[in-house]
C-alpha cells in the first residue's frame, strides 16, 4: 500500500511555518510528523501540499493510496485502522478524516458515498501553531518510546549527575560532561554527535537531536525539544526549535516556537505570561486578526529565516513571519509579517536580493545549499505577504 501525507483543514492555521513545508515536516515532539508515520508504516511517504511546496515536496500516486490527515499523529492503534482501510472506507475523529482509501486518480471533495468508520480510541491532533509546544511534551514521550524500544542507551559519562536515568537514552557518538540531567518528569533524549556543555541543568521530557549543542550552563525546562543542527544557551522553557537554528546566548525563551535557520541575538528574550494574567491572543493569518489561544502562557512563534539582533524583548503572542530581520530598543508589535527589517520604530521590506544573500550564507555555514527551489518558495511567500507589509 502507498501512504501519501495530506495537508488537512488547518494549514493556514500553522502559517508562519507552512509558510515554508507541508503540515508534515513540522516537529513536535523529537521527530517531525512525517518522520513519525514512516517510522510506524515503516514505509516512505509522499505529500500532497500547496502547488509552491509541490516541487520541493512532490507527491507520488500509485493504484491504490492511503491518503493520511498529517494534523494527526500516529501511535500504535490509529496506525492499525489506517493500515486496515478497504476501498471506500475513511477513518474519521469526529468532524476530522484522519486517512482514507483512494485510488489512482480520485478526488474526493466530501466522503458521503465513503462507509465512515469513526476512531474511538485517543489521537493527538495539531491545528493551531500553539499546539506544537503545548502537545510537545505527549508527543516526545511517544517518540522517545517509540525510537528506544528494545535499543540500549549509550553509557552516561560518570561527569554527570543523573535523576532517573533509566529514563535517558543516549545516541552514540553524544558528548556530555559535567551536566544534570533530571528525568524525573518526563525522559531526556540525546541525538547523535550532539553536545551537552558543562554546567547544563536539563529536567525532562526534553529531546536534544543529532548534532546539536546545549551551550555552557544552558538552563532547560521540559517539555522542550531543539531539532538537529541547532546551538541554544540561556534559559528554555516548554519550546520546540525545528532545527538549524541558535539560541547561543543568555536570555529566555518560554512557550515558543521556532522554526529553521532562525537565530536570537544575545539577551534576546520573549514575555509568555501577560501581566494582568489574561488569556494570550495570537496573530491569525487566517481570520486577519488576533485570536484567542485559551492559553496563559504563549511565547514567541517565528517562521524559517528570520533573525533578531542582541536586547530584542518580545512581547507575550508575538508571531514573527518568514525572513524578518528584527532589531533596535524596545518591544516590536505583537505581529511582524515576513520580510520586515526594523523594530519598535517601524518596518521596511526586506527586499528578496538582500534575504536570499543572507540565507544563502548561512545555510552554506552548515554545508547546505540554498537551492533556487528554496528561493521559488521565498519568492512566493514574499508576494503572499505583500497585504501584510508597509511597501
Amino acid at each position: 500500500m502507498n501512504y501519501i501525507l495530506f495537508d488537512g483543514p488547518y494549514h493556514n492555521n500553522l502559517l508562519p511555518f507552512t509558510y515554508t513545508r507541508p503540515v508534515a515536516e513540522i516537529r513536535v515532539g523529537i521527530l517531525t510528523i512525517r518522520q513519525k508515520w514512516e517510522s510506524y508504516l515503516d514505509y516512505t511517504t509522499t505529500t500532497i501540499t500547496e502547488d509552491y511546496l509541490s516541487e520541493k515536496f512532490p507527491m507520488v500516486e500509485m493504484e491504490e493510496n492511503i491518503m493520511i490527515n498529517a494534523s494527526f499523529l500516529p501511535n500504535l492503534e490509529v496506525v492499525e485502522n489506517v493500515k486496515n482501510l478497504k476501498q471506500n472506507q475513511a477513518l474519521f475523529k469526529g468532524e476530522d478524516v484522519i486517512a482514507f482509501f483512494s485510488k489512482e486518480g480520485e478526488e474526493h471533495e466530501d466522503f458521503s458515498d465513503f462507509e465512515a468508520i469513526e476512531y474511538e480510541g485517543e489521537v493527538l491532533k495539531i491545528e493551531h501553531t500553539w499546539d506544537i509546544f503545548s502537545k510537545n511534551g505527549e508527543a516526545l514521550i511517544e517518540d522517545f518510546n517509540l525510537i528506544t524500544k528494545d535499543r540500549t542507551s549509550e553509557p552516561i559519562p560518570a561527569s554527570v549527575n543523573t535523576v532517573n536515568p533509566e529514563n535517558i537514552f543516549i545516541e552514540k557518538g553524544a558528548t556530555l560532561n559535567f551536566a544534570t540531567l533530571n528525568a524525573s518528569s518526563g525522559p531526556i533524549y540525546i541525538g547523535r554527535d550532539s553536545e551537552v556543555m558543562e554546567g547544563s541543568l536539563v529536567r525532562g521530557p526534553f529531546a536534544l537531536c543529532d548534532h546539536s549543542t546545549l551551550k555552557l550552563g544552558a538552563k532547560i525546562y521540559g517539555p522542550t525539544t531543539i531539532g538537529p543542527h541547532s546551538k541554544v544557551g540561556g534559559e528554555v522553557n516548554n519550546s520546540v526549535i525545528f532545527g538549524y537554528s541558535n539560541k547561543g546566548h543568555d536570555g529566555f525563551l518560554g512557550n515558543s516556537v521556532l522554526g529553521e535557520w532562525c537565530n536570537l541575538g544575545a539577551d534576546t528574550n520573549n514575555s509568555n505570561l501577560k501581566n494582568n494574567y489574561a488569556e494570550v491572543r495570537l496573530w491569525d493569518y487566517e481570520t486577519g486578526g488576533f485570536a484567542k489561544t485559551g492559553l496563559q502562557f504563549c511565547g514567541l512563534m517565528m517562521g524559517d529565516h528570520s533573525k533578531c539582533g542582541i536586547n530584542t524583548m518580545f512581547n507575550t503572542g508575538t508571531v514573527v513571519g518568514v525572513s524578518a530581520n528584527i532589531f533596535g530598543s524596545g518591544f516590536p508589535r505583537n505581529f511582524v509579517p515576513s520580510f520586515s527589517w526594523g523594530g519598535s520604530s517601524g518596518f521596511v521590506t526586506y527586499k528578496t536580493n538582500k534575504a536570499f544573500e543572507v540565507a544563502e550564507v548561512v545555510m552554506g555555514r552548515r554545508n547546505e545549499e540554498f537551492t533556487d527551489m528554496d528561493k521559488a518558495i521565498l519568492e512566493h511567500v514574499f508576494e503572499e505577504t505583500k497585504q501584510y507589509r508597509r511597501e
